[in-house]
C-alpha cells in the first residue's frame, strides 16, 4: 500500500515542505490504522509548515493537528473496521504523523468515533477550532453565563475559534458581538448570527483606565494580549473571558481589578490534551445544541491535498475565514 502525504523536514542545513508518495512501512506504531477522508486546516499547521514555527518535534513529519475517516485495521476491541472515527489533538501533527496524509495509524485513546448528528466531513469542518469554540462555552456557562446575562463577544470573529463560536451562540439563543479587522467580512459575521461587528482597533486599545463600563456577560476569545486587557475592563460583573489563543500577543498588560471588584473569571482553554471523558461530552454537544447552523455552507471551505500548501500560507497570514477542509478522497 501506498499513500500521499504532505511531508515537512528540516536538518541542520534545509528544510522542505512538499506532497510525496509513502508507503505502509512509513506508518507509526499504533492501534488504529485510518484511511483518512477528511482533515482540517488550524494556524498550528501553518506554523508546522514553516522552518522557524517551533510547533514540530521530530522531523520528518506529517502535520495535520486534526483528521477524520475510516477505521482499517484496529488492534484495540473499542474500534473494528468500517468505524467513522475522527482525532484531534494529543501529539497527532507535531511529534506523530498527523492528518495530512491518505492514511493515518494511531494510539487507541486518541480516537472517537463521530457522534451522532455530525458526518466525517463536519467533524472536521468543526475540528480543533470548533472544539475549542465549544469549550470556551462550556466553561463560560459554568461560570454562570446565561442568555439573559447580556451580550457575548467573540474576538478574532472571522478565524476557525470565532467563526464556530458566533454560530454556536447565535444558536443557543445568546446576543452576540463579533470583533474583526477585516471590513469586508461584517456582513459574513452577520449573517452566522452576530448583532453587533465592532473593529479590531477597537477591541485592542490599550487603556491607563483600569475598569471601563460595564459591557459584556462573557467573552470568547482567541486572540489574546490587548484585546484580553480590552476584555478584562469592560466585562460585566461575574462575567468570564475564554482564553484560547496568543494571535495578538502573549503578554496581557492589566490590573487585579476587574477580578476583586467585579468578580471576573479568566478561563484557560486547552484543547490538546482534554481529558477524554471531557472531550466526548463536548464534541457529543457539537452534533446536537452547539452544532453551528451555516457550517458547510458559510463557514467551511474545501480544497485538496495538492491546494494545501497555499493554504497554510494564507492562514499564517490571517487572510482565511471561517474553516479549510482538506478533502483526502471522501
Amino acid at each position: 500500500m501506498s499513500y500521499r502525504a504532505f511531508v515537512v523536514n528540516k536538518t541542520d542545513s534545509s528544510f522542505s515542505a512538499q506532497i510525496t508518495q509513502l508507503e505502509e512501512s512509513d506508518l507509526p506504531q499504533g492501534d488504529v490504522t485510518i484511511r483518512v477522508h477528511w482533515s482540517s486546516v488550524n494556524y498550528k499547521d501553518g506554523l508546522a509548515s514553516i522552518s522557524n514555527g517551533r510547533v514540530i518535534r521530530s522531523y520528518p513529519m506529517t502535520p495535520g493537528v486534526d483528521l477524520s475517516g475510516v477505521v482499517t485495521e484496529s488492534s484495540d476491541d473499542r474500534f473494528k473496521a468500517g468505524d467513522e472515527v475522527f482525532v484531534t489533538g494529543y501529539d497527532l501533527g507535531v511529534a506523530h504523523p498527523g492528518g495530512f496524509a491518505e492514511y493515518a495509524r494511531v494510539p487507541g485513546d486518541w480516537v472517537l468515533k463521530v457522534p451522532e448528528g455530525l458526518s466525517l466531513k463536519e467533524t472536521m469542518a468543526l475540528g480543533t477550532a470548533g472544539f475549542t469554540a465549544a469549550l470556551s462555552i462550556e466553561a463560560l456557562e459554568s461560570v454562570g453565563l446565561t442568555t439573559d446575562k447580556g451580550p457575548v463577544i467573540v474576538t478574532g470573529a472571522t478565524g476557525g475559534v470565532g467563526s464556530t463560536a458566533v454560530s454556536m451562540l447565535a444558536g443557543l439563543g445568546y446576543t452576540v458581538a463579533g470583533s474583526t479587522g477585516k471590513e469586508s467580512e461584517h456582513q459574513y459575521l452577520r449573517d452566522l448570527g452576530a448583532s453587533e461587528v465592532l473593529p479590531r482597533d477597537e477591541v485592542s486599545a490599550e487603556s491607563n483606565r483600569p475598569l471601563e463600563s460595564e459591557r459584556w456577560a462573557g467573552a470568547v476569545d482567541p486572540v489574546g494580549g490587548a484585546t484580553t486587557a480590552y476584555l478584562a475592563r469592560t466585562m460585566k460583573y461575574g462575567g468570564g473571558i475564554a482564553l484560547s489563543g496568543m494571535t495578538g500577543g502573549s503578554n496581557v498588560a492589566t490590573t487585579v481589578f476587574p477580578f476583586i471588584l467585579r468578580g471576573v473569571n479568566l478561563l484557560g482553554i486547552e484543547s490538546v490534551f482534554c481529558p477524554r471523558d471531557h472531550r466526548q461530552r463536548v464534541w457529543e454537544r457539537c452534533g446536537q445544541d452547539l452544532k453551528p447552523k451555516h457550517l458547510l455552507d458559510s463557514i467551511a471551505q474545501e480544497v485538496t491535498l495538492d491546494g494545501l500548501p497555499s493554504v497554510l500560507d494564507q492562514i499564517l497570514q490571517g487572510q482565511v475565514r471561517g474553516r479549510v477542509l482538506v478533502n483526502l478522497g471522501a
